[in-house]
């Protein structure tokens, strides 16, 4: 499975943005709906974390905590495509975003959960 992240840039703090991921290049027999998909983010020196997931079937969401409230994850399957839509952006949010897909996923809160990962897009907000 291949998966393009886009829709990073630079945004003053109380701003959105909305990230994309498309996915492309499934196994024979898979879909774009038999992958659940996450986003997460990677700030210098920090550890790769948790932003938010939505299981295959779209019927259920994760958020981490740090973005609860603020970040909203919804996928269009006829697009075979991911959002992070991004409000009320704060400096801390500042990272490189990743996209990753877990066939058939029930867990997903951690990288080792899955199979495929985007090259990442970066995100900038400014104080």
């Amino acid at each position: 499975v291949q998966l393009q992240a886009s829709g990073g840039g630079l945004v003053q703090a109380g701003g959105s943005l909305r990230l994309s991921c498309a996915a492309s290049r499934f196994p024979s027999g898979f879909s774009f709906s038999s992958y659940s998909m996450g986003w997460f983010r990677q700030a210098p020196g920090k550890e790769r974390e948790f932003v938010a997931a939505v299981i295959w079937s779209g019927t259920r969401r994760s958020y981490g905590d740090s973005v609860k409230g603020r970040f909203s994850i919804s996928r269009d399957n006829a697009k075979d495509t991911v959002f992070l839509q991004m409000n009320n952006l704060k400096p801390e949010d500042t990272a490189v975003y990743y996209c990753a897909a877990a066939l058939y996923g029930y867990s997903w809160t951690r990288p080792n959960d899955y199979d495929y990962w985007g090259q990442g897009t970066l995100v900038t907000v400014s104080s």
